[in-house]
C-alpha cells in the first residue's frame, strides 16, 4: 500500500467522528462535509510522521475550521439555523444512510436551535468538551485563550443549553443597563449620576500597560472614581467581555483597552478594571455591541 493510500485509510477511519463534530458545530450537512474535506486537504499536505495523535490532530483542525466558518457566518449576519429546519431534517436523498445515522445521533432541531444562539467560542467550547470530552487545555489552544476562560465559555453555554438562561438574561439585562448608564453619565460629565451608580467603596484598577499611558494604578471611593470618569470615555464602546457587559476602547478596529465592570446585586458598580495588556486582551472574548 502506498503512503497516500495508507493516509487516506487512516483518515477514513476518523471521518464519522469528524462529521459528527463538524455537524454539531455548524448545524449544516453541507458545511460539515466542507469542513471535513478541508481537514483532509490539510492532512494531505502534512508529514504524517510528525503527528503523534492523528485523531486529536484532526479534531483540532476540524474545530478550527468550523470556528472560522461560524465567525464568518456571524460577520455576514446569515440567517441562523433556528429560522429553518436544520439540513439533517430536510429531505435529501443524496445523503448516504451512514451519514444520516451519524448526524441524527442525539442531535434534534431543538438542540441545534439552542446551539445556534451561542457565540462561536461558546459553541466550540461546549461541543468539544460536553459532547466529545475534549480537555479544556486543548480547547484553550484552539481558541487562543486560557483553560479557565475556555471552561467559563463552556459553563455559560451549558446553562443556556439546559434552559437556565432566563434568570441570567434578566440579570444580564440589568447589568447592561448599569454599564450603559455609566457610559452616558461619563460622556456627559454627569458627576451626580456617576456617584449614584457607584458603590461607596468602589475601586478603579489599571494594569501596567494602561498606567504607562496615563491611567492611575488604583483609585478608591465613589467620589474619586466618578471624578476619574466624568467627561471621559468619549471613544469607549459598549461590549460583552467574556459575555459580561463592559466597555472597549479601540484603535483602527483593534481593542486597546477593556473596561471590565463588577456589579453587585444592588446594581452598583463595585469595581472597574482597565486592561490594556495585549496578551491578556487576546484571551478575552470581546463582542462589540451596537451603540
Amino acid at each position: 500500500m502506498t503512503e497516500p493510500d495508507w493516509l487516506a485509510d487512516r483518515f477514513e477511519a476518523h471521518r464519522t467522528h469528524l462529521r459528527a463534530v463538524a455537524y454539531r458545530m455548524l448545524g449544516s450537512v453541507n458545511e460539515a462535509d466542507d469542513a471535513v474535506q478541508e481537514a483532509w486537504i490539510r492532512l494531505s499536505r502534512t508529514d504524517p510522521d510528525e503527528l503523534e495523535n492523528l485523531g486529536g490532530w484532526l479534531t483540532t483542525v476540524v474545530a478550527r475550521i468550523c470556528l472560522n466558518m461560524l465567525q464568518a457566518r456571524k460577520v455576514r449576519r446569515d440567517e441562523p439555523v433556528g429560522g429553518q429546519l436544520p439540513d439533517s431534517l430536510a429531505a435529501d436523498d443524496s445523503v448516504d444512510p451512514e451519514h444520516q445515522a451519524v448526524l441524527a445521533d442525539s442531535v434534534g432541531v431543538a438542540m441545534l436551535v439552542v446551539l445556534d444562539t451561542l457565540a462561536p467560542a461558546e459553541r466550540l467550547a461546549f461541543v468539544l468538551h460536553d459532547m466529545f470530552g475534549v480537555p479544556f487545555d486543548d480547547i484553550a489552544t484552539i481558541l487562543g485563550k486560557s483553560p479557565a476562560a475556555a471552561r467559563q465559555l463552556a459553563s455559560r453555554a451549558r446553562r443556556r443549553v439546559r434552559g437556565g438562561e432566563a434568570p441570567e438574561d434578566a440579570d444580564q439585562s440589568r447589568r447592561q443597563q448599569v454599564v450603559d448608564a455609566f457610559l452616558a453619565a461619563s460622556r456627559e460629565g454627569d458627576f451626580e449620576s456617576l456617584i449614584a451608580l457607584l458603590d461607596p467603596d468602589a475601586v478603579c484598577r489599571a494594569d501596567a500597560v494602561t498606567v504607562r499611558v496615563g491611567a492611575v494604578a488604583e483609585v478608591r471611593g465613589a467620589a474619586a472614581v466618578a471624578a476619574t470618569f466624568a467627561g471621559r470615555a468619549q471613544a469607549a464602546e459598549p461590549a460583552l467581555i467574556d459575555g459580561a457587559p463592559g466597555l472597549v476602547w479601540s484603535q483602527a478596529g483593534t481593542p486597546r483597552v477593556v473596561f471590565a465592570f463588577t456589579i453587585n446585586d444592588d446594581g452598583h458598580v463595585t469595581a472597574i478594571d482597565l486592561l490594556g495588556d495585549p496578551t491578556r486582551l487576546t484571551e478575552l472574548d470581546i463582542e462589540l455591541l451596537d451603540g
